[in-house]
């Protein structure tokens, strides 16, 4: 996708960071290459797949524009079919089809970003193939309005690009936070906890022990706890059991937990699932929690087959999955797989803080439930709108047709949730009027009845520009070019329209933090900053 980058003056003589990225990728391949051959030489036979793709995912798009790569690639179905990949205009001429149609699963996921951020401290790039955008957007806070009942608000906003016609449009969508700890419905949460050789390593089984601790006293007496471990094989350390009067015998088991041998996830879903149903309790939230690395290499290893042998609990008992990875080194693509089709979502913890964000004080967003199966269509006025393009939801996209079929697997969202959709579109010349139409369809998920909301945009309400928004989609625009930038090394992934440089969106992130006081945008400018870092020591290591 031809798209016309545009930088400021302060930034107009460094090379653009995808391309730094590129030249960094490409040292490092080189400088790799010969330990790897002398160790193949050594043990005479080939490794495996080494991919974090998830299998099976329809990840159509264009070839990066930014260095010299063939041309977009032609849709391979899907919405990418309907035209929800904007072509630009030094592009071959794809026309968007007639529907105008964007159609997706919710995703309340973070990993994505959670796991770069780790990588980053440690020095490394993140693998271009672990960034899914909409997990960095989705990571930060949002000022949207919240509902007065159960079900989502939804708004629809935008603004203009330094990019000539094309516009950022965001989707924002909020659930109503619990009021207190005890409006919630009990839960009933099946731990299945990896303790396999690789989860020894600091900030792994002994950050799960320590966050588990912590919950358990934080829990109620009227939730109940079990417990399964995995490692070869897995076994059911405690049955499904009331806090109430037990608390001492869940700690007890707790800490009883030691990492051992290989890592057999397959069969710590199956008997974690056997466990959850055999405790099974009417009116609660029944929730199975996957702690893990998710490096799988004993059993089943593909998410499609451990899913398989899990479904008939899935869907017979609404048993959810929530993934919570942990590591330096982690199976993303694995993790990321299991929770989408797992109806449930997945976050990234990667020291103590995190730990406690996600067990204690997010507990009653990661276990229980607004909506089932919530979906987002937004209809795009062809009078108005020339091209347009969804960032992220790669693997969530849902077929136009199927957005009001209820058969149709949507997202999990938790009370007092957020969730964004940012589009890149670009408007005809001289056009105004009405742009955009959302739509967002879920289930009440005890009654299972469907509900809708809407919103809209008209060409007149977009500001005139990205940096002179209200600081929240400063803040989203700011995630999602980097989340671009990343990914940059991809060559099924075009760039968005106007991006910074990586030190302009450090810069920005860094002013943001300030004026935000937010601790979560602080950490997003020492990520971007860190990138950069990596970025500017790889242009030095090239050109010696």
């Amino acid at each position: 996708m031809g798209i016309k980058h545009t930088r400021t003056a302060a930034f107009a003589g460094r090379p653009h960071s995808g391309a730094r990225r590129a030249s960094r990728r490409r040292l490092a391949g080189t400088l790799l290459a010969l330990p790897l051959a002398g160790a193949l030489l050594l043990t005479g036979c080939g490794a495996g797949d080494g991919s974090n793709s998830s299998d099976g995912a329809d990840k159509s798009g264009g070839g990066r524009n930014n260095l010299p790569l063939p041309g977009p690639a032609q849709p391979t179905g899907g919405a990418a079919e309907r035209g929800t990949e904007g072509e630009q205009s030094d592009a071959p001429d794809v026309q968007p089809s007639p529907d105008y149609l964007s159609t997706f699963a919710l995703d309340v996921d973070t990993a994505s970003y959670g796991y770069a951020r780790r990588t980053l401290a440690d020095g490394r790039a993140p693998d271009p193939s672990t960034i899914r955008p909409e997990e960095f957007v989705n990571s930060f806070r949002q000022d949207y309005e919240r509902p007065d009942g159960n079900g989502f608000s939804l708004s629809v906003d935008g603004a203009r690009t330094d990019d000539g016609r094309w516009s950022l449009v965001r989707v924002g969508l909020a659930t109503r936070p619990a009021e207190s700890e005890s409006e919630r419905p009990p839960a009933a949460l099946t731990f299945v906890i990896d303790i396999s050789g690789s989860m020894a390593e600091p900030g792994r089984l002994d950050l799960a022990t320590e966050s588990l601790d912590v919950m358990t006293d934080r829990l109620r007496d009227d939730d109940s706890v079990a417990l399964v471990t995995f490692s070869d094989e897995a076994e059911t350390v405690l049955p499904m059991t009331r806090l109430g009067g037990h608390r001492a015998r869940v700690h007890r088991a707790i800490g009883s937990l030691e990492p051992t041998d290989s890592t057999n996830l397959g069969a710590g879903v199956r008997t974690g699932y056997a466990t959850a149903v055999r405790g099974l309790r009417e009116g609660a939230t029944n929730r199975v929690v996957l702690i893990s690395d998710a490096l799988a290499n004993t059993g089943d290893t593909d998410a499609d087959d451990i899913l398989e042998r899990i479904s008939s609990a899935r869907r017979e008992h609404g048993i959810t999955l929530f993934g919570v990875g942990v590591g330096s080194d982690y199976g993303d693509a694995l993790m990321e797989r299991l929770a989408d089709k797992g109806d449930g979502h997945t976050t990234y913890v990667s020291d103590r803080d995190d730990a406690l964000t996600v067990f204690c004080d997010r507990l009653p967003q990661n276990i229980d439930l607004t909506a089932r199966d919530a979906k987002a269509q937004v209809a795009f006025d062809p009078e108005t709108v020339e091209r347009f393009r969804l960032i992220g939801y790669d693997d969530r996209k849902v077929a136009d047709e199927d957005f009001r079929d209820d058969r149709v697997d949507g997202g999990e969202v938790g009370p007092g949730h957020t969730v964004t959709a940012l589009y890149a579109v670009r408007t005809r010349p001289g056009a105004s009027g009405h742009l955009a139409t959302a739509t967002v369809r879920w289930l009440d998920p005890r009654s299972r009845a469907p509900h809708e909301e809407s919103g809209s945009l008209e060409t007149g309400g977009l500001r005139e520009g990205v940096w002179t928004s209200p600081y929240s989609f400063q803040v989203t625009a700011v995630a999602a070019y980097f989340a671009d930038d990343l990914r940059s090394g991809d060559a099924r992934w075009s760039s968005l329209p106007g991006v910074p440089s990586l030190g302009e969106l450090a810069s920005r992130a860094r002013s943001l933090a300030n004026v935000t006081e937010d601790k979560d945008v602080a950490a997003l400018a020492t990520a971007i900053g860190q990138a950069d870092e990596l970025d500017i020591c790889a242009d030095d290591c090239a050109t010696r």
